[in-house]
């Protein structure tokens, strides 16, 4: 049977217990992770700790993924019922005053360019602040401590995904899943699942009874993997930024209990 490699350390605060990663498991993670053989895809992936030199590759990773949910967000946002009136509000007052049906097209698209631009915004903001936040400091914000670390797949000598964690900060003596992302060539290999188990393997044995993430609502692809794996899903929120109150952009939160039937 061939595996997903990761490499461990005995000095390195990431290091897990686990020596090597199967890529598939034929039931959620919460039922023991049984494998199945993985094909011949997942050859030369390796699961290794954070290196500076990474960063760049990181970074372009995490970027391109979020901006690949901007169109999702945009029809997420023309679904809104306030939306839709504020659309339909706008054409038929232009269309009653103006006795032209090119004025209030004309209206209506401008809206919508708009409110494209705005959504592309928003997404470059959180970005920004996540280089800001986190990304841009990776080894102090997460390989200083025992109890976070931050890990890469690469394959061929190419970065092409990455995850971390550290304790959360919303639901204390939990750990937290954070920047979960795979290249788009790489995905449906089963390397989302060999992090999302990185972490939870690194999170049991540092003795965290849970581990918790948040994705958003448009993040379907996320869910699935998130709830094949044994995830429940805990709240549905809408975050507290007044643009994200307006359009209902909701966050969605996950647990994955590690200590389940005693585990």
């Amino acid at each position: 049977m061939r595996k997903l490699e990761t490499q461990t350390t005995t000095t390195s605060s990431c290091s897990i217990s686990l020596q090597k990663l199967d890529l598939y498991f034929s039931e959620p993670y919460r039922n023991q992770g049984r494998a199945v053989p993985p094909t011949s895809a997942m050859a030369g992936i390796t699961i290794r700790r954070f290196e500076e030199d990474d960063k760049e590759s990181v970074k372009e990773i995490f970027t391109m993924g979020m901006s690949e949910h901007v169109p999702s967000s945009f029809m997420h946002l023309l679904k809104r019922p306030l939306t839709q009136m504020i659309l339909m509000v706008t054409f038929c007052a232009l269309l009653a005053s103006s006795k032209s049906i090119l004025l209030p097209v004309v209206a209506v698209t401008l809206l919508l360019a708009g409110a494209k631009q705005l959504v592309g915004y928003l997404f470059n903001s959180y970005i920004d602040t996540s280089l800001k936040k986190d990304l841009n400091h990776i080894q102090e914000t997460y390989l200083e401590n025992k109890d976070s670390c931050f890990w890469v797949a690469e394959s061929d000598g190419r970065v092409v995904g990455s995850v971390a964690c550290l304790p959360a900060e919303r639901e204390p003596g939990y750990m937290e899943l954070k920047r979960l992302s795979v290249r788009r060539t790489h995905r449906g290999m089963g390397i989302a699942k060999a992090l999302s188990r990185t972490v939870a393997d690194f999170s049991r044995e540092r003795g965290f009874p849970a581990v918790i993430l948040y994705t958003s609502v448009v993040q379907t692809d996320a869910q699935r993997l998130y709830e094949n794996m044994g995830y429940t899903r805990i709240r549905e929120f809408v975050m507290p930024e007044p643009i994200a109150k307006i359009t209902n952009f909701t966050l969605i939160e996950y647990r994955l209990d590690l200590l389940q039937g005693g585990k």
